[in-house]
Formats: C-alpha cells, structure tokens, sequence
C-alpha cells in the first residue's frame, strides 16, 4: 500500500493513457527508441520503480545516516565538531576514489550485475559501520560504503533512463528524485523511533551495542535488499544493442512488452534490430559484438577517449563544475540541518523561546566551547529532541512534492531554464537564513534549499543523459557526481571551521555556491525543447 501511491504518481507523470503508436515494417531494423516505444509503458516499469525504491534509498542512506547518529553517538564515540565534519566527508572521498572504477565497468560491462554485486558489498559494509566501536572504525567503514555505493548509484541512473524513450527520460530522473527523497524522508523515521531509546547490551568489555548500532544494522536490509531483487531484472536492452547482442535485447523488449500489455511476446510488432555496432564507428571507437570480458576492458579504454576530446571535454568540464558547486552547497548544509536543528532544539529548551539561527548556531564558536571547557561537564545526549526529526521529516515531504512539481513543468519550460531559476532560488534562499528570526522561518528556508538542490541534481542527470551517447553516459554521470562529491568533501570538511567563525560565513559560503550554478548553466550548450500541450 506504501508503494502505491507513487507507482500511480509514476503512471500520471509518463502520460499512460495516451502512450504514441506507430506503423512498425517488420522488415526494417529498428532503432532503440523505435522499439521501446513499441514496447509500451506499464505493468514492467511500475516493477521497475518499486524495485528501484529501496535502491535510491541505499545511495541516500549511505550519504545521510551520520547526521542523524551524531546526537545519538556524540558520547559514545567522543565525537568533537570536527570529527563530525569528516564522518560526512569521508563517504564522499570514498565516492570519489572509485568515480572512473565504476562507470568504466558500467559501460564496458553491463548495468546490471554492477547493481546486483554493488549493492551486496554496500550491505556488508554498512553492517560494519553497525558494529563501530570507535571513531576511527566508523570512518574507515563509512569510506568503503561509499567507495562501493558510487557504482551502484551511477548504473541505476543510466539503467532507468535506458529503459524508457526520449520524451520519458527526463521525468524517469524526477521520479528517481522522489524515490532519494523517500529515502531520506524514512530515515527521520527510523530516527525518531530508534535512537531515543536508552539501550545498551554489553557484549564484552569493549563491545557495546547502543541504539545508534541498532539503528545502523536496520539501515543494511535496504542494499541488501536490492541486490536480490535486481537479480530479477533484466539488463539494459540499449546497452545490449550497443554492444552487438541485438537477440538478446530482442528478447528484453518482447518481456517488456508482454508484462506492460498482456499480450504474447511474438506478438511484439519489432522483428529486427539495427545493428549499432555499426553506427558507433562515427565515435571513432570500436566495440567488438558479442565480446568477451577480457575484450571489453581492452576496448572500454579506446570507448572513453571521446569524453576528454571536442566537443565533449568542453561539456564535461562544465558540467563537473556545476556539479561540485551544487552538491559542495546541497549536501553540506543538508548534512548539518539535524545538527542545526538540535542547536535550535536546545537553544528553546534553555531559553524557553523560539530561536533565532544565528543566536542557536553561538554555541559553535570557541569562545562558548572554552567557557563549557572551563566547568566539568558530564557528557549528556539530549532525547527531548522530537522536533529534530519532525523539522527534517518536514524538509524531506517538501523535497518530494518539489520533484512532483518538478516533473510536471520540465517539458513545459525546459531543463536549462528549470536549472538557472532553481540555482538562483536556492542561493538566495541559503543567504536569506541568516536573517531568521524563529523556527518556523528557519524550516521554511531550509526546505525551499533542500528541495531546490535536489531537483538540480536531477536536472543535471537529465541534461547528461540528453547530452551524451549510450556509451559514454555512465561514465559522465560517474564524473559529474564524482565532482559534486568532491564538493560535498571540500563543504564539509570546511563547515565546522565556518560554523566555530560565526553565522554569516556557512550560509553566505551555500548561498554563493548554490548562485554560480544557476549562472553556468547558461553556458550549456542544451536548446530547451518545450512542450506546449
């Protein structure tokens, strides 16, 4: 019943009652888009996205569980701000590390045996960072996550796309969007439930399980439970034609087309494929058909020359840009909202008063550290935070209905023009913190940031999808996420810093951040086309 709902928010943004219908010679070759409108939408891509829900929220709790840990472990593991700083950092070094690993084994290999033995390692190590024991076992845990998460988020971006056509593929990115924000929507949930309880099983001396371990072991069945379901799924029939197994990406489309219409699969009206073995010498990059493994690293190499050669280096190095930029602000400041939230929390129960942001955020600074310092203070977890996980609930359920939203204006405005407002909105929103007076108009701020550069993130995916060949997509999104992760180190790492100077320097650093995006996407080189029924 949970799921429901968005496969029918799924049906209404792919416009499935009208799906477009063709002639089909079954003599003539189609091309990929020919046969996968011919394959229908339906039964098969609802299965698709219920599958692909606990897939998003895999990559979205690696990256987030830590925020709200922080509070719970604070104690525990004698965590200091800077500590804090890198535990967010160190998922996406570990993300950076592997950024062309993964995409040239996506492109070379396939989609889905990537999604299938990424996942399963991802659950073994977030199983890991269950059983954490001190700071430096989190960190070398929460490292690998996400070096082995970064390949399963980058093939399922291309994955989704590769199953739908052209006039479908940017709202699939949207719908992808909903699902991250599900996730992160889920674990608040988890949060409020779990980690206030006052638990300690004492396996041994130096073994203890508190209620953030519980909470982290919870969080293992969601990759755990996409590597068996992605077992049922078939690979990317684009990727199939590419690479010169046109029978078995027949065979896809048939299965495709059976479950969406009910029908046999003989019936399926296209009888052949085209042989884009062929069309890919115009790349100046050959793909040998039906390859094997050894053959298929050999020519993966000659496949990425394109990417750092005219005209696509140019687009690349934009795009990267944008991306560092977008993700440095997005996830820096969303990483640290619990934090904030808990300083707000804090501030009202001392004062009994709502609280302005820059007043709360004074306990960052040095001066309030030393003057604590001072006194011997017993280290206390605040539990009396509900309010904590109900304002990030509140920016998760604005963050969905913005991709809602989002998906339904795409085509009437186009992405370049949806990305320039939404950098300039988010930007000045980062900035118009810092004049907050109270709670309310701190989460409403907040949630507009969150939700802006949300939508941007996926915007930008669209836009690479659009921009870039079959072959070469992979490998893009891998570097443009790779850079935004990068941002995502550089934010974090300097947040604590920002925060212990005073109020102005994190928000205005977001704020300036989130601003250079919308104006270097009037650099992309991509013509909007709007739809105007």
């Amino acid at each position: 019943m949970k799921f429901s709902l968005l496969l029918k928010v799924t049906a209404l943004f792919f416009n499935t009652s009208n799906q477009f219908t063709f002639p089909v010679d079954q003599e003539e070759p189609a091309d990929f888009e020919k046969a996968i409108l011919a394959a229908k939408w339906g039964k098969f891509h609802w299965m698709m996205y219920t599958i692909a829900i606990t897939s998003g929220w895999s990559s979205m709790f690696e990256t987030t569980t830590m925020s709200y840990v922080f509070p719970a472990a604070e104690c525990d593991l004698g965590l200091t701000l800077e500590h804090k700083g890198l535990l967010n950092a160190i998922t996406y070094a570990g993300m950076i590390s592997t950024g062309f690993f993964w995409g040239y084994l996506s492109d070379t290999l396939g989609r889905k045996k990537l999604l299938i033995v990424g996942y399963f390692l991802d659950a073994i190590f977030v199983l890991l960072s269950a059983t954490s024991q001190s700071f430096a076992m989190l960190m070398v845990s929460k490292f690998f996550g996400g070096f082995i998460i970064n390949g399963p988020f980058s093939a399922i971006t291309t994955y989704i796309s590769e199953l739908h056509c052209a006039a479908h593929r940017s709202n699939a990115q949207y719908v992808m969007g909903v699902i991250y924000s599900a996730g992160t929507l889920v674990l608040p949930l988890l949060a409020v439930n779990i980690l206030p309880l006052n638990f300690h099983w004492k396996l041994s001396e130096n073994f203890i399980i508190h209620s953030w371990n519980i909470y982290l072991f919870i969080c293992a069945f969601v990759p755990l439970t996409s590597a068996v379901a992605f077992i049922f799924l078939p690979e990317s029939p684009k990727f199939l034609m590419t690479t010169g197994r046109n029978e078995k990406a027949l065979a896809v489309f048939r299965k495709i087309y059976a479950m969406n219409t009910g029908q046999p699969g003989d019936n399926f009206p296209v009888k052949v494929l085209v042989n884009e073995i062929e069309l890919n010498q115009i790349c100046n990059y050959k793909i040998t058909a039906n390859r094997t493994k050894s053959k298929a690293f050999l020519e993966g190499w000659q496949q990425m020359k394109p990417l750092f050669q005219g005209p696509y280096l140019a687009k690349i190095i934009l795009l990267c840009l944008i991306q560092c930029f977008n993700m440095g602000s997005l996830n820096t400041l969303r990483l640290w909202l619990p934090q904030l939230f808990q300083a707000m929390n804090d501030y009202e129960l001392n004062y009994n008063s709502s609280a302005p942001l820059c007043e709360a955020l004074e306990v960052f600074k040095p001066n309030k550290i030393l003057e604590n310092n001072n006194k011997t203070i017993e280290c206390f977890v605040n539990t009396n935070n509900y309010s904590v996980y109900t304002n990030s609930m509140i920016v998760c359920a604005v963050t969905i209905l913005s991709y809602l939203v989002a998906g339904g204006v795409i085509n009437k405005i186009g992405k370049k023009k949806l990305g320039v407002i939404l950098g300039s909105c988010t930007g000045l929103t980062a900035m118009s913190l810092y004049w907050s007076r109270n709670s309310l108009s701190t989460l409403t701020l907040a949630s507009m940031f969150v939700a802006g550069g949300s939508v941007m993130i996926n915007t930008l995916l669209a836009i690479i999808v659009e921009m870039f060949p079959t072959t070469l997509r992979t490998m893009t999104v891998s570097l443009a996420m790779m850079s935004g992760r990068s941002g995502a180190v550089i934010g974090n790492s300097l947040y604590p810093i920002l925060l212990k100077t005073g109020c102005s320097p994190p928000l205005f650093f977001n704020g300036i951040l989130s601003l250079s995006c919308g104006l270097l996407i009037l650099l992309l080189p991509v013509q909007d086309s709007v739809s105007l029924t």
